[in-house]
């Protein structure tokens, strides 16, 4: 017995005097909650100051897990009286994966009025959850912004993942808004802010108690745009009822004045969650409108290329301003038969230079690739950007391609042909380019001199609209190194088109 009561007496010792401080910090951990406060996200807006992302207030319902051990039937149970969706329930399961004891997950966004009351008359049979005022991203401008601007949405399984490899992760909660594609995306830790944090007092089910401290969040800056929204509207508006991408460049300092790609979609349905059957009719519409034409999409630019051949012919030394041909209406390689026709049927008669870009002649540019050859026209493509991403802050934009010698044989494993050089002289054949490209070439033949990175964002606001902004400037002007005579040869015929 004494021996019992001496090794009790050194156990209650070693809990009680010499691990006291560890059980003491094990103690206030399960008696303290800390939960995170979002801040409120920058807004967004254009040139002139018009407001093309913001925030509003409405109400969330969420489960706090330190409250149940089952939550599949608290939510089940919610399920009859307010509707939750499949996305909602797959985000919901998602988050139980890689939740805390203590953290709130957001079981439905957004709710209306009706919902709010429904709920909160019935709250008593649902201890485990709460009603509590969240912050949602409203785009005013819907489908005309939603390629430029993208959209957030909350983070995902796969976002936490990323996020933790670039040792983000505690900068987020598993409830919490991420911008996913678009300015939103780029611009994401400008416009997120800080979390603030809450020590809270709970009781053993996680109930709250009461405040102990607060850590405020910071809100996150404001960004302003290059963007015209006038003009944007106007350029959506002009497709009607087509499909198309439209870029609006300043060719001085790269500023992009209008991004549009039509169609768009209503990125409010990312925001309050999308349902399976609107996300698949999204990804089976013959329109694409997940697809941003602008700077992802690539296509043949056809005779938009024209220009630039005609410039690597007089930079080359193979054409001048008045070197004229007959244009029979065809062209056909040496030793051959076969004819690559023109547009028009019997030509065009005498054509040089000026007369090819504003009358489009095919013929005049078979030749001259022909003479050029792809090595050559390659080079000169290269120099003016195409088949590279140009650098616009954006997330992801594609590189097109400038086809050569090497990409072919890398890309099919076969030599280039020399009808493969005719078909690129009109912009057609390997030729692929994204109408952002397009325009970054064409602002250089209009600036005459210099290559520019396009820009979307002007500066950067604190949430005060202080005056000691920063702003944003083009990080890359590449000098073409062109002859300026040269230059306005092609200017002048771009503007007889």
């Amino acid at each position: 017995m004494l021996i019992m009561s001496a090794l009790l007496l050194g156990r209650l010792f070693y809990l009680q005097v010499v691990n006291a401080d560890y059980y003491q910090v094990r103690a206030e951990n399960n008696r303290i909650n800390v939960t995170p406060i979002l801040p409120n996200r920058g807004l967004i807006y254009d040139s002139k100051g018009t407001v093309l992302a913001k925030n509003y207030s409405s109400y969330a319902l969420e489960l706090l897990l330190g409250g149940t051990d089952d939550p599949d039937r608290v939510i089940s149970g919610l399920a009859d009286l307010i509707i939750i969706s499949d996305e909602d329930r797959r985000r919901i399961e998602d988050a139980l994966r890689v939740s805390s004891r203590f953290s709130n997950i957001v079981i439905r966004d957004d709710l209306s009025e009706e919902e709010v009351a429904l709920f909160t008359s019935n709250a008593y049979r649902f201890p485990e959850i709460q009603l509590s005022a969240q912050l949602y991203r409203e785009y005013p401008y819907g489908e005309i912004t939603s390629h430029l601007l993208g959209h957030v949405r909350r983070v995902s399984e796969a976002d936490l993942q990323r996020l933790e490899q670039k040792g983000l992760k505690t900068a987020y909660t598993n409830s919490d808004w991420i911008g996913k594609v678009g300015i939103e995306a780029f611009y994401e830790s400008t416009l997120r802010g800080q979390l603030g944090l809450n020590y809270v007092e709970v009781d053993s089910r996680g109930t709250e108690i009461r405040l102990l401290d607060r850590q405020n969040p910071i809100s996150g800056q404001n960004v302003v745009l290059t963007i015209n929204i006038a003009l944007q509207q106007v350029a959506y508006d002009a497709f009607a009822d087509q499909n198309g991408a439209l870029i609006a460049l300043d060719p001085n300092d790269g500023s992009v004045l209008a991004f549009v790609s039509k169609p768009g979609y209503d990125p409010s349905y990312f925001v309050k969650g999308l349902d399976t059957t609107t996300w698949q009719q999204m990804l089976d519409s013959i329109d694409r409108p997940l697809v941003n034409r602008a700077s992802s999409g690539v296509y043949p630019p056809g005779s938009t290329l024209k220009p630039f051949l005609a410039l690597a012919g007089l930079e080359a030394g193979l054409r001048t301003p008045a070197w004229s041909m007959w244009d029979p209406g065809y062209f056909s390689l040496p030793g051959s038969n076969a004819k690559f026709r023109d547009w028009k049927k019997g030509g065009h008669g005498q054509v040089n230079m000026h007369k090819a870009i504003v009358e489009s002649v095919d013929t005049y540019f078979y030749k001259l690739a022909d003479e050029l050859g792809i090595d050559t026209i390659h080079r000169y493509l290269t120099r003016f950007g195409f088949g590279a991403k140009t650098g616009i802050d954006l997330p992801s934009e594609s590189n097109g391609v400038a086809p050569s010698r090497e990409w072919k044989k890398r890309r099919f494993g076969t030599p280039w042909y020399p009808g493969d050089t005719i078909s690129v002289g009109i912009g057609q054949g390997y030729n692929l380019v994204t109408p952002l490209q397009l325009a970054v070439a064409t602002a250089g033949i209009a600036n005459g001199h210099s290559l520019v990175q396009p820009v979307l964002t002007k500066a950067e606001l604190d949430p005060t609209f202080k005056k000691d902004s920063t702003s944003i400037t083009p990080t890359r002007v590449r000098p073409l190194l062109m002859s300026p005579q040269n230059v306005k040869v092609l200017q002048k015929a771009m503007e007889d088109v």
